[in-house]
């Protein structure tokens, strides 16, 4: 396995060991493809070593099936590695029936989103909590960025959190300990090409 190796060593007293199962808040943000796949693919890891995982899912319709949901809802019922619990604003969240079809109802199921995961988060619920297209209602000022990166700080245990979408507000990403921008370079779009089985879904 490499070793990698840090620029810099902090003066903050903690041991090796100690810095390096620090629990990370990473975004991944920009205009290019891969954001939630990278997300989808830090939850397959999370599932391997046995983490529960918490998958909400902002902004998309129900309608959207990725294939990660499925793949991941079949691991996590297999009796290997960790849970997966799969959450979607767009059906209203798991635990709410509500029909979220104009931008208020839109607007308030993702604010119910972010409370859920508040009450997960101090509750410890999952190690690994993929937070996709999160993003996107901090931007439209739906839910205070101040407030998320300050519930961030103060979350207990060893609990990650991956937040994807386009973006990401400058507070978020000061604050975040890893932060990805994927930059589109080229894309079948540009040539009017639709998403097509297999690669967006």
């Amino acid at each position: 396995m490499p070793q990698g190796q840090p620029s810099v060593v902090p003066e903050d007293g903690l041991t090796t060991r100690q810095r390096r199962n620090r629990p990370l808040v990473m975004v991944h943000t920009g205009t290019g493809k891969g954001k939630s796949t990278a997300a989808f693919g830090l939850a397959l890891r999370a599932w391997n070593q046995g983490w529960p995982v918490g998958v909400f899912q902002f902004v998309k319709s129900a309608k959207w099936k990725v294939g990660e949901e499925r793949a991941l809802r079949v691991l996590g019922a297999s009796g290997e590695g960790g849970s997966v619990a799969w959450h979607k604003m767009g059906e209203g969240w798991s635990w709410l029936q509500r029909d979220a079809d104009d931008v208020t109802a839109s607007e308030d199921a993702a604010r119910e989103g972010w409370e859920q995961i508040k009450r997960d988060l101090a509750a410890e619920t999952y190690r690994l909590y993929v937070l996709d297209e999160f993003a996107y209602p901090l931007h439209w000022g739906w839910i205070d960025t101040e407030e998320v990166v300050s519930v961030l700080r103060d979350r207990p245990g060893t609990q990650h959190v991956v937040i994807t979408g386009r973006n990401a507000p400058q507070p978020l990403l000061d604050f975040a300990d890893l932060v990805t921008e994927m930059g589109k370079v080229k894309h079948p779009m540009d040539a009017g090409q639709k998403g097509q089985k297999g690669i967006e879904w």
